[in-house]
Order: C-alpha cells, then structure tokens, then sequence
C-alpha cells in the first residue's frame, strides 16, 4: 500500500513563502511523476506543478516564476517552494504520485491535502 503524507501548509501574509513537502511511502518500485494539484472553494481541481522522474518540470502558467517543484528521489519526496504567494493561490494543496503500472497505464496516488491561506 502507497502512503503520500504531506506537510507545511498554514496562514500566510500576501507576498510571502511556504514549502510544502510530501513524501511518499509503501510498495513503491518506480515512479513517473510527483506533483501538486490545488482546489480552491468553488474552483476546479487544477494542476500546480510536476516533475517526471527524469526531472521535467510543468507549471500551471498561474504558478510559473514564484513556485518551484523538486524532489529528493532517495526518500519519495517531492517538495514545492512558494514565494510571492497572493489571496488567489488560497486552496487545499494535495500530493499527487504517478506509478507506472503496465504498458502506458498509470496508478494515481493522492495525499490527504493540506491547507495554504494567502491573506491580502
């Protein structure tokens, strides 16, 4: 059984920073992606950043030039560095792991999302 826990989310002032962490734990033999998605209230799912296991890196255009994606592949963990946050990036932040399975089939694996409030 794969376990995603996830941490650092919290209350933050407009224009500062959060790291948020997750690491990934169980059964685990290889991996194709990391990443965070995000559901604000009222909102859409929407994905935040990825990163393969090669280290291809995606962005949400939102995001792009204040969040940054990393991973430390030795402990499953993917991390996303948060700077110049706004009132808009206010959402459930939720851990997302990509398991190669067979052929071009993937297993998704989700953490239990983490709060981040970006107050104005």
């Amino acid at each position: 059984q794969v376990q995603l826990v996830e941490s650092g989310g919290g209350l933050v002032q407009a224009g500062g920073s959060l790291r948020l962490s997750c690491a990934a734990s169980g059964s685990i033999f290889s991996i194709d992606s990391m990443g965070w998605y995000r559901q604000a209230p009222g909102k859409q799912h929407e994905l935040v950043a990825s990163i393969t296991s090669g280290g291809s890196t995606n962005y949400a255009d939102s995001v792009k030039g204040r969040f940054t994606i990393s991973t430390y592949n030795a402990k499953n963990t993917v991390y996303l560095q948060m700077n110049s946050l706004k009132p808009e990036d206010t959402a459930v932040y939720y851990c997302n792991l990509k398991v190669p399975v067979g052929g071009s089939t993937l297993d998704n694996y989700w953490g239990q999302g983490t709060q981040v409030t970006v107050s104005s």
